[in-house]
């Protein structure tokens, strides 16, 4: 048998398998995945440093040496300047930590854990979902660390059940970009090119919208493109759950965003998977 037919042969069984397993087992093999990642992390903390001292230094470091002169264009000074970065850091946590799956994923599938897992007679989507779940675990671990540092240094919490909300909206945001980075994890040939295309996405996706500062003194140009950016809508429905004002049209947009993502690159994601040779 050629290496093509071969390869033919493996992809549709693993169709066939995917097709035969029911939801209920699905469910209880990505439990099984996810309960195997936590596992290692446990093992291996250092994976969880990012997730710790992110939020801890971007904190200390737009604060302190940015929060005064931002905070005086606000009318705030620095204390209003924490009100309004802390929000905006929510929605970049759940965009900086979402990468982590990416790089992830390339290592096991170099380490060739993956194809110990393709072989298995396990739904190939639930070794993405359990992956996206472990993330969102370390997301909010973040998030936790953020939020303490934010009161630390002066964060108000006035609205519990909207501070919630937020992260909620955040957390949903993040498992549809988890998509495209497994995706990249698929496609490209290791973790080093996964961290620097996902370089080239974050950095004008996070600094070209209103997380760290409002893009009412930036270029037109540039404020077309935070208008239609979905960490713009994302920090801007988190600040108006969390320190007041208006939340609808950024909620529901975020929301649209997070849907579309979702439903273009997760079968794009799980058919890579499912074929990758």
């Amino acid at each position: 048998m050629s290496a093509a037919t071969a390869d033919t042969a493996t992809i549709d069984t693993a169709t066939v398998t995917d097709a035969r397993i029911p939801l209920r087992s699905h469910l209880r093999h990505t439990g099984a995945l996810v309960r195997r990642n936590l596992l290692w992390i446990r093992q291996d903390p250092e994976s969880m440093f990012d997730a710790l001292l992110m939020p801890i230094v971007f904190t200390l470091l737009f604060v302190y040496v940015f929060g005064g002169s931002i905070g005086q264009a606000l009318g705030g000074g620095q204390d209003g300047y924490v009100q309004y970065v802390i929000p905006g850091m929510i929605a970049m946590m759940s965009m900086s930590l979402s990468q982590g799956v990416g790089t992830g994923f390339s290592q096991d599938f170099n380490s060739g854990v993956m194809d110990r897992f393709r072989s298995l007679p396990i739904g190939r989507g639930s070794v993405l979902f359990a992956k996206i779940s472990v993330e969102l675990v370390r997301m909010l671990f973040a998030t936790t660390v953020l939020m303490i540092v934010a009161v630390l240094v002066g964060f108000e919490i006035n609205d519990w059940p909207g501070m919630f909300a937020a992260v909620g909206l955040a957390a949903v945001f993040a498992s549809s970009i988890m998509w495209v980075f497994l995706t990249l994890g698929v496609v490209l040939k290791n973790a080093q090119s996964v961290q620097a295309m996902g370089f080239l996405v974050l950095f004008p996706l996070q600094f070209g919208s209103s997380i760290f500062a409002p893009t009412n003194s930036m270029p037109g140009w540039l404020q077309a493109f935070t208008d239609y950016n979905p960490l713009s809508t994302l920090a801007d429905a988190a600040r108006g759950l969390m320190v007041g004002g208006p939340v609808a049209h950024d909620l529901w947009v975020t929301l649209g965003w997070s849907a579309a993502i979702t439903a273009v690159m997760a079968p794009i994601a799980i058919h890579k998977f499912r074929t990758k040779s």
